[in-house]
C-alpha cells in the first residue's frame, strides 16, 4: 500500500493520541470511555508512523499531497 497520510495529518493524530493519553494519566477518564480511547490512541499512533490510514483506502482519499492540501483521487 502507498502512504496516504500527509504531515498535517499525522500531527493532529499524534496531538490526539498524546491528549487522551494525558487524559488517562490523570484519571480523568475510566471505565469502558478510557479503554476505548486507549485503542484509538494506540491506532493513531499506529497508522501516523506506517503512514497508512486503512480507512482512507476504500475511499481513495489522500492527504499526502504536492501542496499540502487534502486531495481525493478518483
Amino acid at each position: 500500500m502507498r502512504p496516504n497520510m500527509g504531515g498535517i495529518d499525522k500531527t493532529l493524530r499524534l496531538i490526539g493520541a498524546a491528549v487522551i493519553a494525558v487524559l488517562l494519566i490523570i484519571g480523568a477518564i475510566k471505565g469502558t470511555v478510557a479503554i476505548i480511547l486507549a485503542i484509538i490512541a494506540a491506532i493513531f499512533v499506529i497508522t501516523t508512523f506506517v503512514g497508512i490510514c486503512p480507512a482512507y483506502v476504500p475511499f481513495k482519499i489522500s492527504t499526502k499531497g504536492k501542496s499540502g492540501a487534502t486531495r481525493v483521487d478518483v
